[in-house]
């Protein structure tokens, strides 16, 4: 995952994955960080912590 702030924004680019079914089974995950991830990104000194779940409904 690559993450940048620009003009006051957040962009994160993340790997897309073969869907698979969530934990619950009710949709199909594309993209997950996994749990929250520490990244490179900061504010005020501090790293911006990002948990990320992209889905789709099948």
């Amino acid at each position: 995952m690559n993450v940048e702030i620009r003009d006051n924004k957040l962009y994160i680019e993340i790997e897309l994955d073969t869907p698979t079914p969530s934990s619950s089974g009710k949709t199909l995950v594309v993209a997950s960080t996994h749990g929250n991830t520490v990244t490179s990104a900061m504010i005020n000194g501090k790293p911006v912590i990002i948990g990320l779940n992209a889905y789709i409904k099948p």
